[in-house]
């Protein structure tokens, strides 16, 4: 009954902690760049130029899309239904998925069955259509010139200099966690003073802990987590006290019964195999004579 009701609570655990994983990878898309007015710009599948949605997983696993909505009215979260099971939807860590904004959506998974040009509104649900993941809200746009965050999964929105449907809104220069270390240590002082700090440190720990581990063996440090068990007194034996006829009459009970041979006992028959000597004065056989006519 206890095992049932521990592996019941192990089970509910863990689908909580599933879901709250679940939902912390959702809430990293982002609706990342858009296009409203796309007259010389990017062309779909089908080619031509409609107006189109980035989303951006900002986290470093892969974040499937399928089953949840995108929609331009605030009154119907589930305007348009991401389909699931197409590797399209499934985005990779730190990557981008375009959808294009031209009201038909039998042309494929990721063609929306509405425009930009109808709402200045844009959001994103959760596969339950209640949860919200992002939205935004945008003005009057400028044809083909994109709106978005300035740096990937951002906070701050803003026109983009150059227009970057599946990749990286950031053109500058990227500067790396390398290249900033080296400009603010250029003769790798700091560098040596971290890495001289590191080894001695451990040789610190390492010179503690062989000093202490004769007393560590020395421990029995089993016997701190083994349960002591109340072991029963021993009580001692009572002798009773016996007086010295009756260690005498016993003492001679023991002698008959080890030397006796059971005439003294009336339910006892005791028979004794008696040897007699040979004569040769008493045998018959030299009485007898022999036959005078011989």
């Amino acid at each position: 009954m206890h095992k049932s009701i521990l592996k019941s609570v192990f089970v509910i655990i863990l689908l909580a902690i599933v879901s709250v994983a679940n939902g912390q990878v959702v809430k990293k898309l982002f609706i990342n760049e858009i296009l409203v007015h796309n007259e010389t710009n990017y062309i779909d599948d089908y080619g031509e130029r409609v107006g189109w949605i980035e989303v951006f997983n900002a986290d470093y696993n892969y974040v499937d899309m399928g089953g949840m909505y995108l929609t331009n009215d605030s009154t119907n979260p589930t305007k348009y239904w991401i389909p699931p099971g197409d590797p399209r939807t499934l985005i990779p860590p730190r990557n981008f998925v375009v959808f294009f904004a031209d009201a038909i959506g039998t042309r494929g998974i990721l063609h929306l069955n509405f425009t930009l040009t109808e709402t200045n509104y844009l959001a994103l649900y959760d596969v339950n259509g209640r949860t919200k993941v992002d939205e935004i809200i945008f003005g009057e746009q400028i044809p083909d010139i994109t709106y978005g965050r300035l740096v990937d999964g951002g906070e701050e929105f803003g026109m983009l200099e150059k227009t970057t449907p599946g990749a990286s809104n950031f053109v500058g220069e990227v500067i790396t966690k390398n290249e900033l270390f080296s400009k603010m240590d250029p003769y790798g002082l700091g560098l040596a003073v971290i890495a001289m700090s590191v080894v001695f440190t451990s040789l610190i720990l390492l010179y503690l802990l062989f000093k202490n581990t004769k007393k560590l063996y020395s421990m029995n440090i089993k016997s701190l987590f083994k349960p002591k068990k109340n072991k029963p007194e021993v009580q001692p034996a009572i002798v009773p006290e016996i007086s010295g006829e009756v260690i005498a009459a016993i003492s001679m009970a023991l002698h008959l019964y080890t030397s006796s041979v059971h005439d003294n006992e009336n339910t006892v028959l005791t028979i004794k195999q008696v040897t007699r000597t040979y004569s040769p004065w008493s045998s018959k056989v030299y009485g007898l004579t022999r036959d005078p006519r011989v």
